[in-house]
């Protein structure tokens, strides 16, 4: 990549070019995009001041920082680490260390769960275990306005950082979180206390499987939010245990599955009375994604 010092890297233009030929080097997939997008982030840029602002100069010092987001982007760690943020259901997720970086897949989940319960004034009670950045949980609390949601996440950064969203989209009135391990913080001496929606994207990669990761995921995501156990499982053990005594009369679980994970889950969830709403949704590329289920007595 052309430093950051000469004549030909002291513009946005230049640097723009810069980087997409170091990404491209690096075999990206999408190297003038994701150029594009760095350098947004990186400068405080817009479009137009790329496109119609092109020939402005770049202080040396904001070169020199964005050359080496740039090569750390070339070397594996995602966009997202760098920049901080993440769009998820056209929300602008904040991340921290803590967070996965949510995923296009994971819309399959939201999709879902607003499809089971499609009255855009119902007064839901809504329950996310494991919320992480709390993109589920923000993305169904804003398509369902008389919904109250309740994140729980076992690491203290990840609920500190799903607080911070709610917050940033409005939703602080309607929304809380907790630190704890799936429901065992919570307490429900009457059916009147329990849930009509739960949702999870638990970690359900095999242990034995994570080093063949992308260096993507298993360097830059939190190994806490990956580690299903040794057979990928053990997130979807504790959370059937728990769904009878969550779920409200008539409510509904949404759970992400991994790739192959279907049959398995659909199992666990059946041996705790709780029989699969059909095939699970499928994501863009044809994944099984989201499992939903219910009470039998629903």
């Amino acid at each position: 990549m052309t430093s950051p010092g000469t004549a030909s890297a002291t513009t946005r233009a230049a640097l723009l070019a810069a980087v997409t030929r170091n990404f491209e080097r690096s075999g990206l997939d999408e190297p003038a995009r994701e150029a594009r997008l760095l350098l947004k982030a990186a400068l405080g840029l817009t479009d137009l001041d790329l496109i119609a602002r092109a020939d402005h100069p770049v202080a040396p010092e904001d070169a020199s920082r964005l050359t080496g987001l740039a090569a750390r982007r070339a070397s594996g760690e995602p966009l997202a680490r760098l920049t901080g943020r993440r769009e998820f259901w056209s929300l602008d997720f904040a991340l921290s260390p803590d967070t996965l970086v949510p995923r296009p897949d994971t819309e399959t989940m939201v999709e879902a769960a607003l499809k089971a319960f499609p009255h855009a004034d119902a007064p839901l009670r809504v329950l996310d275990l494991g919320t992480g950045s709390g993109a589920i949980l923000a993305a169904i609390l804003s398509e369902r306005p008389n919904a109250f949601g309740l994140g729980i996440d076992l690491a203290e950064g990840a609920a500190r950082q799903a607080r911070d969203n709610l917050a940033r989209f409005g939703l602080t009135s309607r929304a809380c979180v907790m630190v704890g391990e799936w429901s065992q913080a919570l307490d429900f001496p009457s059916p009147t206390r329990r849930f009509d929606l739960v949702v999870s994207n638990p970690p359900y990669i095999a242990r034995s499987d994570i080093a063949g990761l992308d260096v993507e995921v298993r360097a830059h995501d939190p190994m806490l939010a990956l580690d299903g156990g040794e057979d990928g499982l053990d997130a979807y053990r504790a959370i059937a245990l728990a769904l009878p005594d969550l779920l409200a009369p008539g409510g509904v679980a949404v759970l992400e599955l991994g790739i192959g994970q279907e049959a398995d889950v659909a199992r666990l969830l059946a041996a705790q009375g709780l029989p699969v709403d059909g095939p699970a949704r499928r994501d863009l590329a044809g994944v099984a994604r989201a499992i939903v289920t219910h009470p039998v007595s629903s």
